[in-house]
């Protein structure tokens, strides 16, 4: 009821309050979260964001600061240009796409630079994403949500990774849930279009020639017909390319100035260096493609390739590692992480990795100081784990109690060890967490004690503790052991020795308790 009342009232608040004027377009939208919200939401997730698509690029600094000049300009023909904070990075990924976070975070990844021809094309990408803020897409999208979905805090994502195995087992990484939506929900047609059709006015007002968001639809639509995956998975997914859209952008362009700057040339100065060394980055994509495949000699020499061109590149280097890790060379495994760490100090793998490989050269100090830095980059459920097992280690039973709680939360491999630590390191205290129990009569009137394992872990030597009231209402006591193992989710029951007269009197005359069990430790 009290739910209930409270949808009421959020609706009818909404009605009230929950219409507001589009900045762009001069419309009036639903919408209920306001500028702050969205700078809030903006500012909290574009680190964590960025962390788990890659990191930033960093080995061509006059190209990041070009792309957040050329943002600049176009952000200042914003309307809301004096509300929001407007920033641009370029993100190291070789997926073709780019996106928006409310309140102006904006990125680029590598991968769709490498396709654009000019620096209006840029523009076009830009803008369009500036617009998506500008307009709060992602606040109105999340505004009618609200009415009939609970927003998340904190959740998972999952991020592709070689870590520990040839099949590239993925690694859980703890990022705002909300921040994972806003970047995979797709857009309506509406909101596509006024991005569209407003990133081109800005593009116009800020000098460039509309005429590059014509050329880039057209491109989108060229290499969306037979282009591999990647560029569905990217960009395309978001913001599918059509014949439409290239026309409603020719009808746009006809409108506005004729004109402009394209910046061809220029575009193409600014990214020498990156097509440059793109056959590093296509080796090394290779070379992921290999360590999935089980092709550990292939993946060696694609990466020999990447190396052999680019040597101060992080990620490369991170592929190093894993590629060493696989083959339990720990030591080199190790001294390749050291190496990604020096070359991008600013990205979490490489840490979170090296925190792995001294905590299997049992280097215990080195190991705590590196998983710690990896979470204050990017929170995951291995660091947590890691960081777990140490405090248990060292008797820090609290610390670790709270790692292995929140690795516990994510859906992987490691939440499963997370959740097995905490059943050994709590079933001492607290059995009874950890294995149901409750008395039950068979058709003799005999009583039972039925018990279940509610835990991923084998259980033996649970201990049943249980009292009754006798005939003539006296309190007795006794204990049985269930030697087990009792697996993991499994049921069963013991006979306890003495019956009632009446069945019926079971819940009021039995009490059943378990007070003692332990675990089948892991062996795996």
């Amino acid at each position: 009821m009290m739910q209930k009342l409270f949808l009421t009232a959020l609706i009818a608040t909404a009605g009230i309050s929950g219409c507001s004027v589009n900045p762009v377009t001069g419309d009036r939208n639903f919408q209920i979260y306001g500028s702050d919200w969205e700078k809030e939401v903006g500012a909290q997730m574009y680190a964590p964001m960025k962390q788990s698509q890659g990191g930033e690029f960093i080995l061509d600094p006059e190209l990041t600061e070009y792309v957040e000049a050329v943002g600049g300009r176009l952000a200042n023909q914003a309307r809301r240009k004096d509300e929001l904070d407007y920033e641009f990075s370029i993100l190291n990924d070789s997926t073709p796409n780019a996106w928006a976070l409310p309140g102006g975070k904006i990125v680029i990844n590598r991968g769709l630079l490498i396709e654009l021809d000019s620096e209006a094309e840029l523009a076009a990408v830009l803008g369009h994403e500036i617009v998506h803020a500008d307009a709060a897409h992602g606040a109105r999208a999340q505004s009618k949500g609200m009415l009939t979905q609970a927003g998340a805090v904190i959740s998972m994502v999952i991020l592709g990774s070689t870590i520990d195995n040839q099949s590239a087992r993925q690694v859980a990484m703890m990022v705002p849930a909300l921040g994972a939506q806003l970047l995979s929900q797709k857009y309506g047609r509406d909101a596509e279009r006024e991005s569209d059709e407003y990133g081109m006015l800005y593009m116009s007002e800020a000098g460039y020639d509309p005429q590059g968001a014509v050329e880039l639809q057209k491109t989108f639509v060229e290499l969306s017909e037979g282009r591999n995956e990647d560029w569905i998975n990217g960009l395309f997914a978001s913001h599918p390319p059509s014949m439409e859209r290239v026309m409603n952008n020719q009808k746009t362009a006809a409108q506005l100035s004729v004109g402009g700057d394209m910046g061809r040339d220029r575009y193409q100065q600014r990214v020498a260096y990156l097509k440059r060394v793109q056959p590093a980055y296509d080796a090394y994509d290779e070379a992921r493609k290999a360590i999935a495949e089980d092709k550990m000699d292939l993946a060696q020499e694609k990466l020999n390739r990447a190396l052999s061109i680019e040597p101060r590149e992080s990620l490369f280097h991170d592929l190093q590692g894993d590629i060493l890790a696989l083959s339990d060379q720990h030591k080199k495994a190790l001294a390749s992480y050291q190496r990604a760490v020096k070359t991008n100090p600013g990205f979490f793998y490489g840490y979170l990795r090296e925190g792995q490989m001294q905590y299997v050269l049992e280097d215990a100090a080195p190991a705590r100081s590196s998983l710690e830095r990896s979470l204050e980059l990017m929170p995951t459920a291995e660091a947590h784990y890691l960081l777990g097992m140490l405090d248990k280690d060292q008797g820090n039973v609290r610390g670790a109690l709270e790692h292995f709680k929140v690795a516990a939360g994510s859906d992987s491999e490691t939440s499963q060890k997370a959740k097995s630590e905490l059943v050994l390191l709590d079933l001492q205290n607290n059995p009874g967490n950890y294995i149901g129990s409750r008395a039950a009569v068979d058709a003799e009137n005999q009583v039972w004690a039925q018990i279940g394992n509610l835990t991923g872990v084998p259980m033996r030597n649970i201990v049943i503790s249980y009292a009754w009231l006798d005939t003539q209402g006296q309190t007795r006591e006794g204990q049985k052991t269930y030697r087990g193992p009792l697996g993991a989710g499994k049921q069963d029951q013991v006979r306890l020795g003495f019956q009632l007269e009446n069945a019926a009197e079971l819940g009021r005359r039995v009490r059943v308790a378990v007070t003692g069990a332990t675990a089948v430790p892991n062996t795996n």
